[in-house]
């Protein structure tokens, strides 16, 4: 007997028309490069959301832009997505400043915030940071240092390391989300576990965290995952963690992994996080972005089927695959034997 088990996300429908734009601005006496993708569904008249999404020590705005990939779903749910260029460290490398050099990276990021907001039609309640490695590492600082700005973050790979903890003065309770492997050798597991207590407690959750553990779709990865939650915030936020078992210093569901470590398929970080991400706004939970329902697909016409990697695909047993409607819906669908 088949069962179907399936999620929605209500997203608008897709067009095409998008814009990848190379810019910079002046600041500091540099100038700082960034790429901001447009969605085609992009109205000036419509306030939109905006993500930073942050490279990791040693990468580029260009790189992030496809191993960490939003842009598909910029193109269904309607944000603009502007991946900034760190500048080089006194080892020769691509950074963020988390007090080890003299770059100012705060100065930058509250100075393109105010181009792009002043350029674009921002819904300044839902302006969102993410990164991996080190880009994880400055969502935690932005959290802590434009939290007037900032309303959500999430980090993949990173931390919150003692300097964001001693510079740290949030102003409103702040949805945070880690997702690490517990074999990450770059930036190890126990090194998390201070910066989400530190948002645990500051968002006033529960102290006993829920466990979800995620169906082991994908065999092959040889890893699973856990996603903890500490629930109840003050405004309705959370404190959550995907735990990779055996996960290495990857972005789960990336096409790009790392042959040096183990990337996990079962869950999709950059689907993950835009879905958290969705359900606040800098004055906390506005909606649950997911839910269970019945499936009522009479008046509607799949469009396209695509994979875990964003790949199109056609409709099989025990496979978790992502349905997009011509109504704007998205449904998650796994068909049971």
């Amino acid at each position: 007997m088949k069962k179907l088990l399936f999620l929605s996300i209500f997203l608008p429908f897709i067009v095409f028309g998008q814009q990848t734009i190379y810019d910079s601005i002046f600041h500091d006496g540099v100038y700082r490069q960034y790429i901001t993708y447009i969605p085609s569904i992009y109205q000036p008249s419509q306030p939109t959301p905006l993500l930073f999404n942050l490279h990791g020590r040693t990468g580029t705005a260009y790189t992030t832009m496809w191993h960490a990939d939003f842009r598909p779903i910029a193109d269904t749910a309607n944000f603009i997505i502007i991946h900034p260029q760190g500048l080089l460290d006194n080892t020769g490398v691509t950074h963020w400043n988390l007090g080890q050099s003299s770059v100012d990276d705060i100065g930058f990021f509250n100075s393109l915030y105010s181009y792009i907001i002043s350029n674009y039609n921002i819904n300044l309640d839902q302006v969102y940071c993410t990164g991996m490695s080190n880009g994880g590492y400055m969502s935690y600082y932005l959290a802590c240092n434009m939290s007037d700005k900032i309303s959500a973050v999430a980090s993949v790979t990173g931390a919150m390391g003692s300097f964001t903890q001693l510079n740290c003065n949030p102003t409103h309770p702040t949805p945070i989300m880690e997702i690490h492997g517990t074999n990450d050798v770059v930036v190890p597991f126990n090194n998390i576990v201070n910066g989400i207590e530190y948002w645990r407690d500051y968002n006033n959750c529960n102290q006993i965290a829920d466990t979800i553990f995620i169906p082991d779709f994908v065999l092959e990865d040889s890893s699973t995952v856990q996603h903890i939650i500490y629930n109840n915030g003050d405004d309705g936020v959370t404190t959550e963690l995907f735990k990779i078992i055996n996960g290495g210093h990857t972005w789960p569901g990336s096409i790009f992994s790392n042959s040096n470590d183990i990337t996990n398929y079962d869950i999709n970080a950059t689907l993950e996080i835009w879905k958290f991400f969705s359900r606040y706004n800098i004055n906390g939970l506005i909606s649950l972005s997911t839910e269970i329902v019945e499936n009522t697909t009479e008046n509607r016409r799949i469009l396209k089927v695509i994979d875990l990697l964003g790949r199109e695909a056609v409709e099989s047993i025990n496979n978790p695959l992502f349905y997009l409607y011509d109504d704007g819906t998205l449904e998650k669908k796994i068909i049971l034997e």
